[in-house]
């Protein structure tokens, strides 16, 4: 069975915790308001509007429907699906859920498969890829009546099985399991100064720039590795 699944958190930071999840089966849509004992700061409810009055009464996790069904399937047979599962699965093993089934990460399969895209969030997606042309239909599938779907987990969660179906058109199921686990070589970079370039020209003109950002500490790891591998030669 495929799991599609799409968390909302405190923030980014380790110790920042879930506060609402949303799943979507091949026949079951779920979506919960979590409260794990942790304040929401003004910045996190600025992006998925979930605020501390909204998740007062609400249940930890683990005492969640969502969890009883995760639990249920959670063996090597199922396959759980997000757009950069790696933050996802950090955060439900954090809240009791430590998954044993396949994974696959539609965030590392975008960037091996789609590599001209200008950005790979799932809000850059949605219109980059025309996702939202669909919408209509699968909230319709599962009964979803609010056109806007104003719950933003809910929403990623849909948009993340339409890129999943996108994908579908560029490798099967199998290989995206396997690229789930590949480091990604990235060729342009997405930010900072050289926002646009190639990595590659950056390596040969500016090396000491090159240098600076393998140092930091927090670099993501498909940069770093595309860093290394240019510098290489």
């Amino acid at each position: 069975m495929l799991i599609f699944t799409d968390i909302e958190t405190t923030g980014l930071e380790a110790d920042d915790v879930m506060c609402g999840i949303a799943l979507l089966s091949e026949d079951k849509v779920m979506y919960e308001l979590l409260n794990e004992g942790k304040k929401i700061p003004p910045l996190a409810s600025s992006i998925h509007h979930i605020t501390n009055e909204m998740i007062q009464d609400k249940k930890l996790f683990i005492q969640s429907e969502v969890h009883d069904f995760l639990e249920q399937n959670n063996n090597p047979k199922n396959t759980l699906i997000a757009h950069n599962i790696k933050f996802d699965l950090e955060k439900l093993a954090a809240a009791g859920l430590h998954w044993q089934g396949d994974i696959i990460d539609t965030l590392k399969v975008t960037k091996h498969l789609i590599k001209e895209c200008e950005l790979f969030s799932l809000e850059f997606l949605r219109y980059e890829l025309k996702l939202y042309m669909q919408e209509n239909e699968i909230k319709q599938k599962y009964g979803i009546k609010d056109a806007l779907c104003t719950d933003k987990a809910l929403s990623d969660v849909l948009v993340t099985k339409l890129l999943f179906e996108y994908l579908l058109e560029y490798a099967t199921v199998k290989e995206m399991k396997e690229l789930s686990f590949q480091n990604v070589l990235l060729e342009k970079f997405t930010f900072g100064k050289y926002k646009g370039k190639y990595i590659e020209e950056i390596v040969l003109n500016d090396r000491s720039y090159i240098a600076w950002m393998l140092s930091l500490k927090e670099l993501d790891e498909d940069l770093k590795y595309s860093l290394e591998y240019y510098m290489r030669g």
